[in-house]
């Protein structure tokens, strides 16, 4: 068993620096620039007013967190789940390990990463709003499959997108999410690795087998609650070591452009380190690129492409600027980083218990455990939707049985093996999305300047809300 492990690592860390070298990094950044300057710096021109139609107005638009179609969901549900899915280890564990691997530094490239995702979640939004249809059961549903095959004409690549989706399930949105939750409880209440997979299977199983309406009802309460009360421990941790926080700042911004080299390596290796776990990690975490929350944003009950799309630039805004940005500061502050022999999520939990002792422990283990567990119930509606876009309903069947079963073995798995296969299927699942985003730009520039030409400054023109309903503009679009 350990010759077979030790061969797939191997294999896996040959793909993984192909998948992740500079070409992706240089995809990543570049699709997200392009975006960015397209839309005319959307994501900073127009942040308030995606605060004020999304956050802000779960508090004062009652059609924005209940949907009006029963078979849809609202958009703060769809938001509930795809932050479940991008919320999870990848805020506490994967941003302790980009630090560890690549140093403060790569906290820097976490924050471009999350910049530019914006307005790369944005357009994969937009996009999986114009492109969604009706199923059989009269639900929405919609993605980069979607997008890819009726945008580009290329069933191939969206059939490729579907097959990733299904590995990246197994990977970020299963496997490496109940590692994390078994490592927290093994570490502080020593419960057994397989006794944790074994109580986790059973409450997946409960919430998945009820349908998407089940999931999302849990994830719109389970959310906000589970955020509020990590925010507010990583802020006491912060605060009480505030005198470190301007040099945890300085440590950031220094260690992104540390020209020195690493262990003898060549010179400017430490920002290529600190840019490559920077990026990865922020992948991770916030899933820009990848195009997997597309696949649950598009069943929301809205008709506006834009007003969808505003939930993603939010979406990225709170992940990776916010949440991730908290855990990174209180390792830093509390220099946990430089503590020899820690490692994941470990890094952490020292941080947590030096402000509030062995209760810190407590906390990080209760917000990991929530986190993950939102990301796996998030993660199996997004494996569900390519399943289904597959093979129907049957295999949409078949692949619960199998997420449940490896969500067992990701209790028992190899920590490092995890995060590895984690990145390599990330990788592997944002090429035909970018692919397709990339390509479908024109449309995304199209549609964001119809909204902008009707709702901000009235003029009276045909709205761009639907692939289907818009056959002129799609007959001049496939030209």
């Amino acid at each position: 068993m350990q010759e077979l492990i030790a061969k797939i690592e191997e294999i896996n860390a040959a793909v993984n620096n192909v998948v992740w070298g500079i070409p992706m990094l240089v995809l990543l950044l570049a699709v997200g620039v392009y975006l960015t300057v397209g839309t005319g710096f959307f994501q900073i021109t127009k942040f308030g007013y995606a605060m004020k139609n999304t956050i802000l107005a779960v508090f004062r638009d009652k059609s924005v967190v209940r949907s009006s179609d029963h078979k849809a969901i609202s958009q703060f549900q769809a938001l509930a789940t795809a932050l479940a899915a991008t919320v999870g280890t990848g805020n506490i564990v994967g941003v302790a390990t980009a630090i560890a691997a690549g140093g403060p530094g790569a906290i820097f490239w976490m924050w471009v990463s999350a910049f530019f995702g914006m307005m790369t979640k944005y357009a994969e939004i937009v996009l999986g709003i114009y492109f969604r249809h009706k199923n059989e059961e009269g639900e929405w549903v919609g993605g980069p499959m979607y997008y890819i095959e009726k945008g580009l004409h290329q069933k191939w690549l969206s059939i490729l997108f579907c097959v990733f989706c299904l590995f990246a399930s197994f990977g970020i949105g299963s496997i490496a999410q109940v590692n994390g939750i078994s490592t927290a409880m093994q570490s502080s209440f020593h419960v057994p690795e397989f006794v944790t997979g074994i109580i986790v299977c059973a409450l997946t199983a409960v919430i998945i087998i009820g349908g998407m309406k089940r999931i999302v009802t849990v994830t719109e309460k389970f959310v906000p609650v589970m955020a509020l009360l990590y925010i507010v421990g990583a802020l006491a941790v912060i605060v009480a070591n505030y005198r470190n926080i301007l040099p945890a700042l300085s440590e950031i911004f220094t260690g992104a452009f540390q020209l020195r080299s690493v262990s003898g390596g060549v010179m400017g290796y430490a920002i290529a380190r600190a840019m490559r776990y920077g990026f990865a990690r922020g992948v991770f975490s916030n899933e820009a690129g990848l195009g997997s929350s597309v696949l649950v944003h598009s069943s929301a009950d809205v008709k506006e492409p834009v007003l969808q799309g505003l939930w993603g630039i939010f979406e990225v805004f709170f992940d990776t600027i916010v949440i991730c940005t908290l855990t990174a500061l209180a390792v830093l502050t509390t220099g946990a980083h430089t503590v020899s022999g820690l490692e994941g999520v470990n890094i952490t939990m020292y941080a947590f218990e030096s402000v509030f002792g062995r209760f810190g422990s407590y906390i990080v283990s209760v917000g990991l455990v929530l986190f993950a567990f939102s990301t796996l119930l998030g993660w199996s509606v997004y494996g569900c939707r390519v399943a289904e876009y597959l093979g129907g309903k049957r295999f949409k069947t078949v692949y619960k049985f199998i997420f449940l079963v490896v969500v067992f073995i990701g209790s028992v798995s190899s920590v490092q093996l995890v995060w590895d296969l984690s990145d390599t299927f990330n990788g592997l699942m944002a090429l035909p999305n970018l692919i397709g985003v990339l390509f479908l730009s024109p449309l995304v520039f199209k549609i964001t300047n119809n909204y902008k030409r009707r709702v901000w400054k009235h003029e009276n023109i045909s709205p761009l809300l639907s692939y289907h309903q818009n056959d002129k503009f799609k007959t001049v679009y496939r030209r």
